[in-house]
């Protein structure tokens, strides 16, 4: 009953740390966007959005990725089996993955914070899509398990990273179109 009890914590919180890592990249574009805005107005917006993506990452992001990582660690420790499992080895590799975009984010706060980054929003655009594809990657792991063919789960993984590339440069192409017919 205990392990029910882990997955069931662990699922609520995957899901609400997928929510704060795809939001607190959103808050960067706009933070970044405001850059562009008069120095007064950039100010304002500058010191909102730093307590916007604080609260966001140190009350909802990190603790939900850290309360993820122990159901996690419970349910493991009740099914050491589960270790020995080709998919689990597979899924925890996303996962590591996941952990090193969560702390990247991290550091693009800080650097944000700071006045000190250097990234476009276009770049965090993409930046954002990595979660993304972090996230139907691990999911696709446990859904299907061993009947996973692996040759298609990666093809899918890369079209689905084109095709999620494509829409973020296309979006690009029609802010730039449209924002030149309001000039």
């Amino acid at each position: 009953m205990i392990y029910l009890y882990a997955k069931a914590v662990h699922i609520i919180f995957v899901v609400c740390w997928m929510a704060g890592l795809f939001y607190i990249v959103r808050l960067f574009i706009y933070h970044t966007e405001a850059k562009s805005r008069p120095a007064e107005e950039y100010g304002i917006l500058h010191r909102q959005f730093t307590v916007m993506e604080s609260k966001l990452w140190w009350i909802i992001a990190t603790p939900a990725m850290y309360l993820t990582v122990i159901a996690a660690i419970v349910m493991l420790y009740m099914n050491p089996g589960l270790l020995k499992m080709g998919w689990m080895h597979v899924k925890l590799t996303f996962v590591l993955g996941l952990i090193l975009y969560h702390f990247s984010c991290q550091r693009i706060m800080f650097q944000l914070q700071s006045e000190s980054s250097n990234w476009s929003s276009t770049k965090l655009r993409l930046w954002n899509e990595l979660a993304t594809v972090l996230l139907f990657a691990i999911v696709f792991t446990v859904v299907l398990k061993s009947a996973l063919n692996w040759i298609f789960g990666v093809l899918g993984l890369l079209i689905l990273s084109i095709a999620l590339m494509m829409a973020v440069k296309l979006y690009k192409k029609y802010r730039t179109k449209n924002v030149g017919r309001k000039g």
